[in-house]
């Protein structure tokens, strides 16, 4: 009796291929490819790691500039030394001091990676004739910056929401704003985002993208280059009134323009009654929202981002012109700066591990924390991501070679995006990333464990 296992060969396998209704496979190949088509995988584009709102009554041309060196100027008076960084926000000392280093340097190269022109929140209720003034000015300011290459990698504004009370007044600042912007760029305008706020409705989506489409026609921009953000920040935004999650329907109205969703905790928690003293970044509340957004915006393309943590890096004490503070006062302000900074980094590690890469910075001192808390993020899981992936590239290729079927690119490409995001940022650098994964600079470059695993079989 042979104990040999029957081979596909001794079956006649048609049934299934010749003898199903033709109709089913057209109804597989349509689902299909309409599943690609609302998946197609996480942006090969770079996040920033955060964006920084400005009111827009403020923005100049330097703005980044600026608050980078009024970072540096809160780092060096409150955390002079790695040591004493790593004492206020609980970093481990065989980690210190690489991370300080790598912050000082990030601050004076590219203190802000992403800048909001705020006409929202941070702006205020103004008068029409100013919020006319300001818009043009901060478009001028944005074309000063460009021209003098002063700007961060990426920017936008954040108009008000399109609800009744607000709708007339926001499209009048983003037509103005664009139009000066548009009028003077043409095709050079880079890609610019638009932040749209308090989002209730699909059709408040579907207007603002209606918008950014007749100003692209209208100033000959090339399509699309008005992007859009969502601000996920009622409850209307998570679940809709049929009951069923909204964000899908709130990225499709936007007609391909979304880029990214923002959480906003503290109106989203204000909407869900949490009382002032419990609206912090890490509430129940906050995590199921969250966590509603990945489900439904996993695979779209559409980068998330959390939000800020409120309790601002300020000491209470300032010097009068002429005097100096007592050093009871310096360290009072030095405690309550690094209270502020602990509760932020704290924020910022449990976004990371939650799977949100962005959030959002309010106050210059922040970006210390800011850049220290994701640099030991990617620092801290650097050897046992690379050994990983420099594994799971060559059983790949291994098994691709055999004539066996990978199909497990998508795991790989979570790897190969975690190196990507710590380049991006400066919390590694491409030489760190070679070295721990074996792939070359040009693979890296790629973004794509594809087309690294093609090149590999080629």
């Amino acid at each position: 009796m042979s104990s040999s296992r029957p081979s596909a060969a001794d079956w006649e396998t048609v049934l299934l291929t010749e003898k199903l209704p033709a109709t089913i496979f057209e109804k597989l190949r349509l689902a299909n490819a309409a599943v690609n088509a609302r998946y197609p995988g996480e942006s090969p584009a770079r996040q920033p790691v955060h964006v920084v709102y400005g009111g827009a009554h403020l923005f100049k041309a330097n703005t980044a500039k600026r608050m980078g060196e009024i970072a540096l100027a809160a780092l060096r008076e409150y955390a002079p030394d790695a040591a004493s960084l790593a004492t206020a926000i609980g970093l481990p000392a065989d980690a210190a001091q690489t991370v300080y280093r790598r912050t000082l340097d990030k601050l004076s190269r590219e203190p802000i990676e992403d800048f909001r022109i705020d006409f929202e929140d941070g702006y205020g209720n103004r008068s029409d004739a100013e919020e006319d003034g300001h818009a043009l000015q901060a478009a001028a300011e944005v074309l000063r910056g460009i021209s003098e290459a002063s700007l961060p990698p990426f920017i936008g504004i954040r108009i008000k929401a399109l609800t009744e009370d607000t709708r007339a007044r926001s499209l009048r600042t983003l037509e103005l704003f664009v139009t000066a912007l548009g009028r003077q760029m043409r095709a050079q305008l880079p890609a610019f985002r638009v932040t749209l706020p308090k989002v209730t409705s699909a059709e408040q989506v579907e207007a603002l993208a209606a918008a950014l489409e007749l100003l692209e026609s209208e100033l000959g921009l090339p399509a699309d280059t008005l992007k859009i953000e969502l601000m996920v920040e009622t409850t209307q935004s998570i679940i809709g009134p049929d009951g069923e999650a909204a964000l899908p329907k709130l990225v499709a109205a936007a007609r391909g323009r979304c880029t990214g969703a923002h959480f906003g905790t503290y109106d989203y928690t204000a909407a869900c009654n949490i009382t002032a003293a419990y609206q912090q970044m890490r509430h129940p509340t906050c995590d199921f929202a969250k966590q509603v957004m990945q489900v439904c915006l996993a695979g779209t393309g559409v980068a998330l981002s959390d939000g800020a943590t409120n309790v601002m890096p300020v000491g209470p004490h300032r010097a009068k012109e002429g005097s100096e503070l007592s050093p009871e006062q310096r360290e009072e302000n030095k405690s309550v700066v690094h209270r502020a900074w602990r509760l932020a980094y704290d924020d910022i590690q449990y976004s990371l591990v939650s799977g949100f890469y962005q959030g959002w910075d309010l106050h210059p001192a922040q970006l210390p924390v800011r850049y220290a808390a994701v640099y030991h993020f990617f620092l801290q899981g650097l050897e046992p991501a690379g050994r990983r992936l420099k594994s799971f590239i060559e059983k790949a290729a291994q098994a691709t070679l055999m004539g066996d079927v990978f199909d497990d690119a998508a795991t790989g490409q979570g790897l190969l995006n975690y190196f990507l995001r710590g380049i991006n940022c400066g919390a590694i650098t491409a030489e760190e990333a070679h070295r721990m994964t074996g792939l070359t600079l040009e693979e890296l470059r790629s973004r794509s464990f594809a087309k690294i695993l093609a090149g590999r079989r080629r």
